[in-house]
């Protein structure tokens, strides 16, 4: 048992590997300055909900094993800078995890897009054909009480973020789990406040291609040119092999897999999903499951929270919700619900709610992201501009940036809300695509009040 304090405990991650810590019989302790819900019921479940909301250097004692501190903390962190004062050893939560998954196989799925969907994949699959398994994922998934498990098992399998491991490790998570099979979706520019341009965010693949051991199993969506880029200039090294979408065909709206003897219908849908779906195959075949077992599982799998989770649907309408915040995943969410109900009006709701899809200077990166739907509605909230200390944007501009023909942009949840209350959902499909909450909406009830 080990004595572990988290510094800013209340992340998604960060209290999920809390409550992984505290079941594998570790003492832990945490500290935040601000913990909503789900985090906080679920620590308040468990008891490790601190006391006191804020950093108190009196809970930094010479005693603990292990500071792991998480990406909302900063530098000057008071609570960090009594641990260096200690000499108590200091880990990001991916180096941590690595820690623990030295003597696993370690497979981790990394990319700008469908990372947690295919990490949700792979993980059902295993869970469904007994294999045991410990994971990191970024999204609350069925049949899974907690999003990290940290045990005995022999096999890890990851969601590797490219996003920056902690204040004082400012590189890519993918850069310290060092994986022995990964699977790359593909590279389209995100993060723009992390990486400033194109090639900055592009080379941080490449590092992350390097950090594997030579002869590691690499699988690569064959469809992205970046990526066909890095497996040429990896490919002596690195055991590198491709990948399409897996062949299907929609009937009556629902999507099948199609194989040379077989039809499998599944529950998700779209072209980017059909790519998820064949790089989980590939992974979950180096684990030990046939093919046979992996097309069984994936007929129940229902996909991870907000990722095309369909919220209602009833004889001729359905709404679905999603994460879809970089201009690659927008596009291809909507055109996944374009092809899957093709006779239906779509109306596709975005909020720009992230660091880069707020900066007006990314905004070229969504012209025509929008495009295969009927009608786009963009939302973006002036209190989270201030928050994220941005500089204010202008409706006309956002709607010109987008360049779609029938654009409505909204700054206030009620007038967004009055909007679509007009609207009549007969043939009529809705979209709710946001990492946000559309200015606090209860975005679940609202959308189950409209459809139904």
């Amino acid at each position: 048992m080990q004595k572990i304090h988290l510094i800013a405990i209340g992340g998604a991650a960060m209290h999920n590997l809390a409550l992984a810590l505290h079941h594998k019989g570790h003492q832990v302790s945490g500290s935040d300055d601000e913990i909503y819900d789900p985090s906080r019921s679920r620590l308040a479940a468990q008891g490790l909900l601190p006391k006191e909301i804020g950093w108190h250097t009196d809970r930094i004692t010479p005693d603990l094993d292990a500071i792991i501190v998480g990406m909302h903390a900063r530098k000057d962190n008071p609570e960090l800078a009594k641990a260096k004062e200690l000499g108590i050893k200091i880990y990001s939560y991916p180096e941590y995890v690595y820690q623990q998954s030295i003597n696993k196989k370690r497979v981790v799925i990394a990319g700008s897009h469908g990372k947690t969907t295919t990490t949700a994949m792979v993980l059902h699959v295993l869970n469904f054909c007994g294999i045991d398994t410990d994971y990191l994922v970024g999204a609350q998934l069925d049949g899974f009480d907690r999003m990290v498990r940290l045990s005995d098992a022999p096999i890890i399998v990851i969601e590797g973020d490219e996003y920056l491991a902690s204040p004082l490790v400012p590189f890519p998570k993918i850069h310290f789990y060092y994986p022995h099979i990964t699977a790359i979706t593909g590279i389209a520019w995100d993060h723009i406040n992390v990486f400033p341009t194109f090639d900055n965010y592009v080379s941080q693949f490449d590092i992350y291609l390097n950090k594997i051991e030579d002869g590691g199993k690499v699988y690569y969506y064959s469809g992205d040119k970046e990526l066909r880029k890095l497996a040429k200039k990896h490919k002596d090294r690195l055991e590198i092999k491709r990948y399409n979408a897996h062949t299907s065909e929609i009937i009556n709206n629902i999507t099948f897999l199609k194989t040379n003897t077989h039809r499998y219908p599944i529950q998700v849908f779209g072209n980017h999903n059909l790519q998820n779906i064949e790089a989980a195959r590939r992974l979950c075949k180096n684990l030990g499951v046939s093919n046979p077992q992996f097309y069984e599982a994936m007929q129940s799998f229902g996909g991870a929270a907000k990722r095309m989770q369909k919220v209602v649907e009833r004889a001729n309408s359905v709404a679905f919700l999603d994460f879809a915040h970089a201009p690659s995943k927008v596009k291809a969410t909507i055109a996944a619900m374009k092809d899957q109900f093709p006779k239906r009006h779509l109306t596709a709701c975005f909020e720009l709610h992230t660091f880069s899809s707020l900066n007006k200077n990314f905004h070229k990166e969504y012209n025509y992201a929008m495009q295969k739907a009927d009608t786009a509605v963009v939302y973006f909230n002036e209190h989270t501009l201030k928050m994220k200390r941005m500089p204010e944007l202008s409706k006309e501009a956002v709607a010109k940036a987008f360049r779609h023909p029938n654009i409505k942009v909204f700054t206030e949840t009620e007038a967004l809300v009055a909007y679509l209350e007009k609207q009549k959902w007969e043939h009529h499909n809705l979209l709710m695509m946001s990492s946000g909450t559309f200015g606090g909406l209860k975005i679940k009830n609202f959308i189950q009040s409209l459809i139904t």
